[in-house]
């Protein structure tokens, strides 16, 4: 803070964004202008930002905070604006997009910020919240219905708050932009993706099954993408001439959203995709890990073309590690040697439900 930068706060809708600035600027104690982006009137007042209108607007104020910045039109240039001539100000903004999905970005921020990715619940905040039993007792709960935050203070109700949000809200900056031309389409391919969590996603099969040409699903899932819905990995390639090198495999941020898109919020006992929500339970955890221990890391999938494959690769700056998940602690699971032989340096592990904790903390 105070460091003449913008603080940018992203994330997916509804995991907190307000109500973390909110706290944050209890904790700081300074005369703060709070402005939302999904109010009309500061839409059309910040709509053409200068700086005697932004002078007038911050008389008093040593912080600005924005909600919803995503909204605003040439919210770039404003923050511009701010940080480069209002050097006593702190802004602090949130979008529940990237701002570039507006399109309408056309200054860079470039040296000019720090960015926070907010997430729903991770599972190393849960256990700081109660402890590591309870946490462990819930695992299935987490799994099935995610850790959004009305999620997890109100359980009673969680397939309630799931609904309303994988129904339309999750998406609400999608059709404001008017980036969507085709809703009922983009909720098939959302569909779809839910469906097939954890395989490889090929777009020309994915068109077909939505009955779109291929370029539109790609451009939605791009979206996706920058709303904070779902992220991908990519094909991880090095050493091995059969590696495939182009696909990607596509998961979600939240365990919930896939089973409210879906529909299905039976227990795990009754379902044949148990493998599949583990997977993107643990990697989206993980992802989660790395954001808040400041890890700067590249993810991606292994696998060749006679399918062998590794679930996860992670790669920082002087390591790599190659991982497979399995849900049940007794499953038979191992590293290709294929893969061991060709990347001899990394260091490989088998994570099972009984493992998370050494896997998504820092405790050993």
């Amino acid at each position: 803070m105070f460091k003449n930068k913008a603080f940018l706060v992203f994330g997916p809708r509804q995991a907190g964004k307000t109500t973390f600035v909110e706290t944050l600027l209890q904790k700081i104690d300074k005369n703060t202008l709070s402005l939302n982006g999904d109010d009309a009137d500061v839409r059309e007042m910040l709509a053409k930002p200068n700086t005697a209108q932004i002078t007038q607007l911050l008389v008093g104020y040593e912080v600005l905070f924005i909600d919803e910045a995503q909204r605003i039109n040439e919210i770039g240039l404003l923050l511009k604006i701010i940080v480069d001539r209002f050097k006593s100000v702190q802004v602090i903004a949130t979008g529940s997009s990237a701002f570039e999905l507006s399109g309408k970005v056309n200054e860079s921020l470039t040296g000019r910020k720090y960015e926070m990715m907010l997430l729903p619940f991770s599972y190393s905040e849960l256990v700081n919240a109660t402890d590591y039993l309870t946490e462990e007792r819930l695992i299935e709960q987490r799994i099935i219905y995610g850790s959004y935050p009305e999620v997890v203070t109100d359980t009673a109700n969680a397939e309630e708050h799931l609904k309303l949000l994988s129904d339309s809200y999750l998406y609400k900056d999608l059709f404001t932009l008017e980036q969507i031309s085709k809703p009922l389409l983009f909720q098939k391919i959302v569909k779809a993706l839910a469906l097939q969590v954890g395989s490889e996603v090929n777009f020309s099969e994915l068109a077909q099954l939505v009955k779109a040409d291929q370029k539109t699903v790609e451009k939605y899932i791009d979206l996706l993408e920058k709303a904070f819905v779902v992220f991908s990995l990519t094909a991880y390639s090095g050493n091995v001439r059969n590696e495939i090198k182009k696909n990607r495999k596509i998961y979600f941020y939240d365990n919930g959203i896939i089973n409210a898109v879906t529909r299905n919020f039976n227990a795990l006992a009754n379902r044949n995709d148990v493998g599949a929500l583990w997977e993107n339970y643990i990697i989206s955890e993980r992802i989660k890990f790395l954001l808040q221990n400041q890890i700067d890391a590249e993810t991606f999938f292994w696998r060749t073309t006679q399918q062998q494959e590794v679930d996860y690769i992670e790669r920082t700056a002087n390591k790599m590690l190659a991982v497979e998940f399995k849900w049940s602690p007794t499953a038979k699971a191992k590293i290709p040697i294929t893969f061991i032989k060709a990347y001899q340096e990394a260091e490989t592990k088998i994570i099972s439900k009984n493992d998370r904790a050494s896997f998504l903390t820092n405790l050993k």
